[in-house]
């Protein structure tokens, strides 16, 4: 009866999937292959050089949030997509009296990914947390890491998730996969030049307040 239940035990234990990595990870896998394709380089060019940031696609028709710093005074501004593909890109506005919300248009043939708007009101000092960039332009990067603290007399959100130049105007991730902060700037005493874990975010509340305010979306 002992070798009967054990033989019945192992066929299923073996009739279970095998995955090759734990539930967190399968997580962190499962945001990055549905957000990434809605992620997208921002390239302006200014009279002294080229910015490099990152873009969130928020609506299918084309509609881009950055960060206002990413494309400046930028005559031309390129967006490239998950794909490779290049844009060019029309500057709607930049929102917010801090300047540093912006938003993109590009025109498209059909229907884009996007990624979907969450509440940074409900965000909890010590939840895990995910971004995805173009750090030093490798495009797609995601890292990891929790909400270190959260300034509302600043509007900020300080997470010591990686994030490097180039990932500006990229989406701080919630484990559902929605924005809750867009990140904004990293802190260190190197004058900004790496990240030491201290990097900062705009609150996602923030930004739809200001985009309810504008007829052009």
């Amino acid at each position: 009866m002992f070798r009967r239940l054990s033989l019945v035990l192992l066929m299923l234990l073996m009739s279970l999937p095998a995955f090759p990595f734990g539930r967190d990870d399968r997580s962190a896998v499962s945001i990055y292959e549905k957000i990434n394709p809605a992620i997208v380089s921002v390239d302006s060019q200014l009279s002294d050089g080229l910015s490099c940031g990152t873009g969130c696609i928020i609506d299918k028709s084309g509609v881009i949030l950055t960060s206002a710093h990413v494309i400046d005074v930028g005559k031309t501004v390129i967006v490239t997509m998950n794909n490779g593909q290049n844009y060019n890109a029309k500057v709607l506005k930049h929102l917010g009296e801090n300047k540093d919300i912006a938003l993109l248009k590009i025109d498209v043939p059909k229907d884009l990914k996007t990624v979907k708007l969450g509440n940074s009101e409900k965000i909890k000092v010590g939840q895990k947390v995910w971004a995805i960039g173009n750090p030093f332009g490798f495009s797609g990067t995601l890292t990891q890491g929790i909400i270190s603290r959260i300034d509302y007399a600043k509007n900020r959100i300080q997470t010591d998730a990686a994030i490097n130049p180039g990932s500006s105007g990229g989406p701080l991730l919630n484990a559902k996969g929605e924005i809750i902060g867009i990140n904004q700037a990293i802190y260190n005493p190197d004058n900004n030049i790496s990240n030491i874990g201290i990097g900062f975010a705009t609150p996602i509340n923030l930004v739809k307040e200001y985009l309810q305010e504008k007829e052009e979306i």
